[in-house]
Protein backbone atom coordinates (compact mmCIF):
# COMPACT_ATOMS: atom_id res chain seq x y z
CA UNK A 1 0.00 0.00 0.00
CA UNK A 2 1.31 3.19 -1.20
CA UNK A 3 0.96 5.99 1.59
CA UNK A 4 0.72 9.80 0.00
CA UNK A 5 1.28 11.55 3.22
CA UNK A 6 3.90 11.59 6.00
CA UNK A 7 3.52 10.41 8.67
CA UNK A 8 5.28 11.69 11.79
CA UNK A 9 5.27 10.83 15.66
CA UNK A 10 6.61 13.36 18.07
CA UNK A 11 7.83 12.14 21.50
CA UNK A 12 8.90 13.55 24.67
CA UNK A 13 10.72 10.44 26.49
CA UNK A 14 11.33 10.40 29.98
CA UNK A 15 11.25 12.79 32.47
CA UNK A 16 11.54 16.14 30.35
CA UNK A 17 8.60 17.82 30.98
CA UNK A 18 8.95 20.80 28.59
CA UNK A 19 7.05 20.24 25.68
CA UNK A 20 6.54 24.03 24.36
CA UNK A 21 8.99 23.01 21.26
CA UNK A 22 7.43 19.61 20.96
CA UNK A 23 4.08 21.66 20.64
CA UNK A 24 5.92 24.14 17.78
CA UNK A 25 6.99 21.65 15.70
CA UNK A 26 4.00 19.34 15.87
CA UNK A 27 1.60 21.98 14.63
CA UNK A 28 4.58 23.49 12.18
CA UNK A 29 4.47 19.33 10.55
CA UNK A 30 0.54 19.48 10.43
CA UNK A 31 0.51 22.98 8.52
CA UNK A 32 3.15 21.20 6.33
CA UNK A 33 0.58 18.49 5.32
CA UNK A 34 2.15 15.67 7.36
CA UNK A 35 0.19 13.41 9.95
CA UNK A 36 0.97 14.10 13.02
CA UNK A 37 0.97 11.70 16.16
CA UNK A 38 1.91 13.66 19.35
CA UNK A 39 2.58 11.09 22.12
CA UNK A 40 2.82 13.48 24.78
CA UNK A 41 4.75 13.90 28.18
CA UNK A 42 6.30 11.22 30.07
CA UNK A 43 6.76 8.55 27.69
CA UNK A 44 8.81 5.37 27.72
CA UNK A 45 11.07 3.98 24.42
CA UNK A 46 9.36 1.08 24.67
CA UNK A 47 5.35 3.26 24.33
CA UNK A 48 7.08 5.32 21.83
CA UNK A 49 8.23 2.24 19.55
CA UNK A 50 5.04 0.54 19.77
CA UNK A 51 3.25 3.78 18.87
CA UNK A 52 5.49 3.90 15.69
CA UNK A 53 4.50 0.88 15.28
CA UNK A 54 0.95 0.98 15.66
CA UNK A 55 0.51 4.20 13.40
CA UNK A 56 2.26 3.38 10.87
CA UNK A 57 5.12 6.00 10.99
CA UNK A 58 7.45 7.38 8.14
CA UNK A 59 9.41 9.30 11.37
CA UNK A 60 9.95 9.75 14.88
CA UNK A 61 10.22 12.72 16.11
CA UNK A 62 12.23 12.77 19.84
CA UNK A 63 12.35 16.04 22.07
CA UNK A 64 14.86 15.93 24.08
CA UNK A 65 15.88 18.56 26.86
CA UNK A 66 17.24 16.24 29.40
CA UNK A 67 20.55 15.05 29.00
CA UNK A 68 19.53 11.14 28.22
CA UNK A 69 19.74 11.82 24.46
CA UNK A 70 22.87 8.97 24.65
CA UNK A 71 20.52 6.92 26.30
CA UNK A 72 16.97 7.02 24.52
CA UNK A 73 17.97 7.66 21.10
CA UNK A 74 20.37 4.16 21.09
CA UNK A 75 17.07 2.21 23.05
CA UNK A 76 14.70 3.39 20.61
CA UNK A 77 16.83 2.30 17.57
CA UNK A 78 17.43 -1.42 19.51
CA UNK A 79 14.02 -1.84 19.96
CA UNK A 80 12.68 -0.96 16.51
CA UNK A 81 15.37 -3.62 15.00
CA UNK A 82 14.31 -5.99 17.89
CA UNK A 83 10.83 -5.54 16.11
CA UNK A 84 12.61 -5.79 12.64
CA UNK A 85 11.27 -2.14 11.47
CA UNK A 86 14.25 -0.62 9.92
CA UNK A 87 12.48 2.08 7.86
CA UNK A 88 11.10 4.42 9.97
CA UNK A 89 13.60 8.01 10.26
CA UNK A 90 14.72 8.48 13.70
CA UNK A 91 15.14 12.26 14.21
CA UNK A 92 14.99 14.80 16.86
CA UNK A 93 16.10 18.22 18.38
CA UNK A 94 17.16 19.38 21.94
CA UNK A 95 19.99 20.46 23.61
CA UNK A 96 22.71 17.80 21.95
CA UNK A 97 26.09 18.00 21.63
CA UNK A 98 27.61 18.02 18.65
CA UNK A 99 29.93 15.15 19.26
CA UNK A 100 27.46 12.74 20.33
CA UNK A 101 25.00 14.47 17.68
CA UNK A 102 27.65 12.64 15.36
CA UNK A 103 27.97 9.58 17.27
CA UNK A 104 23.82 8.80 17.09
CA UNK A 105 24.14 9.34 13.50
CA UNK A 106 26.97 6.94 12.91
CA UNK A 107 24.65 4.36 15.06
CA UNK A 108 22.02 5.47 12.90
CA UNK A 109 19.90 8.64 14.25
CA UNK A 110 18.80 10.64 11.35
CA UNK A 111 19.79 14.35 11.74
CA UNK A 112 19.22 16.12 14.98
CA UNK A 113 18.40 19.62 15.25
CA UNK A 114 19.62 22.28 18.00
CA UNK A 115 16.81 25.52 19.27
CA UNK A 116 16.84 28.12 16.58
CA UNK A 117 16.95 25.46 13.49
CA UNK A 118 14.56 26.87 10.83
CA UNK A 119 11.37 25.00 10.97
CA UNK A 120 11.60 24.76 6.81
CA UNK A 121 15.06 23.47 7.56
CA UNK A 122 13.58 20.12 9.78
CA UNK A 123 10.34 19.60 7.64
CA UNK A 124 12.54 19.45 4.37
CA UNK A 125 14.85 16.86 5.71
CA UNK A 126 12.04 15.03 6.50
CA UNK A 127 10.73 15.36 3.75
CA UNK A 128 13.72 14.40 1.30
CA UNK A 129 14.62 11.38 3.80
CA UNK A 130 11.66 9.64 3.77
CA UNK A 131 11.03 10.44 -0.51
CA UNK A 132 14.90 8.70 -0.44
CA UNK A 133 13.10 5.53 2.25
CA UNK A 134 10.21 5.53 0.00
CA UNK A 135 11.90 4.94 -3.35
CA UNK A 136 14.68 2.65 -1.73
CA UNK A 137 11.95 -0.15 -0.52
CA UNK A 138 10.08 0.43 -4.34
Amino acid sequence: MKKDKIRVLVAKVGLDGHDRGAKVIASAFRDAGFEVIYSGLHQTPEAVVRTAIQEDVDVIGISILSGAHMTIFPEILKLLKEKGVEDIVITGGGIIPEDDAEKLCQMGIGKLFGPGTPLNEIIEYIKEEVKRRRKKAD
